[in-house]
């Protein structure tokens, strides 16, 4: 099995772009795994379901593919809505964990972010980082993300959803959000994204050279 490394971390943490410029870095294929659960989620509203009929959530999850991951309307508030509420159903977090380990067993290794990579997809990985900010923090850079499309949307509401996605990601009985205990916890409060990348590599190219 190739290197492999889980960054896991709430939202709006800068797990995500942190993830992308360490597989340029690194050469190695990236996967958001909060992708997963937005497909399922647009994909349930889509057909008009129900996003708390776990059943029919699960068939989805089943039948995701990696192209399934390429529409940018998944990038979008509604489809990171939809995400957090089907991540916390067993049945669809089952579905797709052998989706992600899968991607995790390539040859070549690999980056997940996520919520539980650490902690259930890939307790194996070499290199392990828990990305956090402080959630005011978190809720201005959605915010600024945001508001060229949704001019209306206020900090406030930005917050109060980042604070209802934590601590349902936290208090989920499937897979919470938890840092691994052999996780390294980096703090992008105080940073900006290059000094957060720049931590970021050094913490893996320290591990990577531990196992050579």
């Amino acid at each position: 099995m190739g290197f492999v490394v889980a960054i896991d971390g709430p939202a709006a943490s800068g797990k995500g772009t942190i993830a992308a410029r360490l597989g340029k870095a690194l050469g190695l294929p990236v996967l958001d795994t909060g992708l997963l659960y937005r497909a399922v989620g647009a994909t349930v509203l889509a057909a008009g379901g129900s996003l708390d009929d776990e059943a029919a959530a699960a068939r989805v999850a089943a039948d995701l593919k990696l192209e399934d991951l390429d529409d940018p309307a998944l990038r979008g508030g509604a489809a990171g809505e939809a995400a957090s509420r089907v991540a916390a159903l067993p049945a669809v977090r089952t579905a797709l964990i052998h989706f992600q380990r899968a991607f995790a067993a390539r040859d070549s290794g690999a980056i997940l972010d996520g919520r539980d990579i650490g902690t259930v997809i890939a307790p194996h990985a070499r290199a392990k980082l828990f990305v956090t900010a402080a959630a005011p923090v978190r809720a201005e850079r959605r915010w600024l993300q945001l508001r060229e499309t949704q001019p209306d949307l206020s900090l406030a509401e930005v917050l109060a959803d980042i604070e209802r996605r934590d601590a349902r990601d936290s208090g989920r009985e499937a897979a919470p959000l938890r840092r691994a205990q052999d996780a390294i916890l980096l703090d992008t409060s105080e940073l900006d994204i290059d000094h957060a990348f720049d931590a970021a590599r050094r913490i893996v190219e320290a591990a990577r050279g531990q196992g050579s």
